[in-house]
């Protein structure tokens, strides 16, 4: 059965429940990003392998909701398979729900499935089109009559990291969420987020592909922090060390049927965002509910010391490989064949060579011209184009250490360099300069930094359609919230101690594509009678290639920075290389 087929099979039950619109979102029981295949559910349905969307099916029209990022993978893996690409104006916004509004008549159902939609998505469902006498239906799964040799969930093992590692203990942090939960005088705190669980617990595992993540839930209150957990991924050593810290053990299935039974005068915390329906509606209609942010989201995104020295050393590390790989590149490119599949692998090889290496971050992006127009290519066997002597080439890449996560993009020429492609990867360069570099008050949302990052291309009418940057999380996810360096008005400060990346680019589809990222961590600058003042430590360490660079183009702080942190990088990677790679990365790094 492929795409045409399982969507007709989906609008048969649809017709026979009298459903008019079917929503399948891209997400678990946990709202992540990235997911364990048993809830692959849009590549099921439609064959699409981005990490953000929502298909829409109705009775003749069954449509891909995904942003800018995706456009051009979308509308080639929906070929023929009865679904359209509908493009985002924005970014991570239901936009689908305006669509319905405008086209269905009163008496119309909407089904969905409830272990898929967050808490905030079934209420701005609820609210929006109840008003307009549309039905709304929670509890269907049209995709699991028909999903044979559906993927079993994950039972990777899970192991506890030490305080050395991660510089608290889980004692210390469940004291301090606790005290939050006093604060907003909660009973209760369910925990959904899978990187929340690990951050809380400090626990890791390997049961999302990218992640090192444990699918689990957690039922925190002042007396009791439950942990709903597949006991066998534990050692039995990992089990006793939760029981002595005050962690009861339940089996992963039993988070339901824990809510249903809290206390009909409870009161219960709850992140909209980060919950699913359908834990939310097991609550009895007399708990007193309180929706707000995770504390542990927060918590998790302001990094420690320990978290800190840790990551810096990590990016010695993932430098290091990098270094290698380049230099590999350089030296292989036009003399054997190098495809992009060959150059993912190459580059995982070296990260390998790396004490504490686990894995990779996310998928890597290896696009050679045309490919790296395409902000999350993914090369497989049928795109797959052999690197020549010409042109430019992005790879984003990223490692997971047992110290620290990693994400990085760079932009190499590989030769006849044009004028545009020279132009656009100097623009893309002064706004990650200038957005990484920025000074800026306490309290200043992410969209104040994406709009710095923006203004050198702005100068020049060039844009790009995703944000400017993401939280990094520790040994954890390489998207990670609560803030975002992006146009959403998100009223999240970037405050001391949180990981970003900063990650301008250009996009000309066909042609090429320039995206130039760096991680940096917030520290403080300067207090005055103006108040407290933040900027960026760069974390990142790689070669920025200065070949494609228009001087011209460059203020002279630009041109100064760009000097001054090749030339850091080869200090602070020097001593881990071999006199032939130094040799290398020193003639590389020539100021410019």
């Amino acid at each position: 059965m492929k795409y045409k087929e399982r969507l007709a099979a989906i609008r048969s039950q649809m017709k026979g429940e009298g459903v008019s619109v079917y929503i399948i979102p891209s997400a678990d029981p946990h709202i992540s990003e990235y997911l364990p295949d048993r809830y692959k559910c849009i590549e099921f349905a439609s064959g699409f392998t981005g990490s953000a969307g929502t298909l829409v099916i109705t009775e003749d029209f069954a449509g891909l909701w995904t942003d800018a990022r995706y456009f051009v993978q979308a509308k080639e893996q929906l070929a023929d398979t009865g679904f359209e690409l509908v493009p985002l104006k924005a970014q991570n916004t239901p936009e689908y729900i305006q669509w319905l509004d405008e086209r269905l008549p009163a008496g119309a159902t909407v089904a969905y499935d409830a272990k898929l939609i967050s808490v905030g998505l079934a209420q701005m469902l609820e609210s929006q089109l109840s008003p307009l006498g549309i039905k709304l239906n929670s509890d269907r799964d049209y995709l699991q009559p028909i999903w044979q040799n559906r993927p079993a969930l994950p039972t990777a093992p899970a192991f506890l990291v030490g305080e050395e590692t991660v510089g608290e203990s889980l004692q210390s942090k469940l004291e301090r969420l606790r005290a939050a939960l006093k604060k907003h005088r909660a009973d209760f705190h369910v925990i959904s987020s899978l990187d929340d669980m690990a951050w809380l617990f400090n626990i890791r595992g390997a049961d999302v592909k990218f992640n090192p993540v444990v699918l689990s839930f957690a039922l925190i209150s002042q007396e009791a922090a439950i942990l709903f957990i597949n006991t066998t991924k534990l050692s039995q050593e990992d089990q006793e060390k939760l029981l002595a810290a005050g962690v009861e053990l339940e089996s992963y299935d039993l988070i339901e049927r824990a809510i249903a039974f809290l206390p009909a005068d409870a009161s219960i915390f709850i992140d909209p965002k980060r919950n699913c329906y359908a834990l939310f509606k097991q609550l009895q209609a007399s708990v007193r509910v309180m929706q707000d942010t995770n504390p542990t989201t927060l918590f998790k995104a302001q990094k420690n010391e320990v978290e800190i020295e840790n990551t810096r050393k990590t990016m010695v590390k993932d430098g290091v490989a990098l270094t290698r790989f380049f230099k590999w590149l350089e030296e292989n490119v036009g003399k054997s064949k190098v495809t992009e599949l060959s150059v993912a692998a190459k580059v995982r090889e070296f990260r390998a060579e790396q004490e504490g290496f686990v894995g990779e971050s996310f998928d890597t992006i290896a696009g050679y011209k045309a490919h790296g127009a395409l902000p999350h290519y993914r090369v497989t066997e049928e795109s797959d184009v052999e690197l020549q002597a010409d042109g430019l080439f992005l790879l984003d890449s990223g490692g997971q250490y047992n110290t620290g996560t990693t994400d990085i993009t760079r932009v190499v020429t590989l030769g006849n360099l044009t004028e545009e492609e020279s132009m656009d990867y100097t623009l893309v360069l002064k706004g990650m300069i200038d957005g990484s570099t920025a000074r800026f008050p306490k309290g200043t949302p992410g969209y104040q930094i994406d709009a710095i990052s923006r203004k050198p291309l702005w100068d020049h009418a060039r844009n790009y359609g995703h944000g400017t940057g993401h939280g990094v999380g520790f040994f954890l996810n390489v998207h990670e919230g609560p803030h975002v360096l992006n146009a959403s008005p998100t009223p999240v400060a970037i405050a001391l101690g949180m990981i970003s990346s900063v990650e301008p680019g250009i996009y000309r589809n066909g042609k090429h594509g320039i995206r130039i990222e760096n991680i940096v961590l917030t520290v403080q600058d300067e207090k005055n009678e103006f108040g407290e003042f933040y900027t960026f430590e760069h974390l990142t360490l790689a070669l920025i290639d200065t070949t494609p660079v228009k001087k011209e183009l460059l203020e002279a702080h630009q041109v100064k920075w760009l000097n001054d942190y090749n030339q850091r990088v080869v200090e602070q990677l020097g001593p881990h290389l071999s006199e032939e790679e130094l040799a290398w990365l020193k003639e590389k790094a020539k100021a410019i």
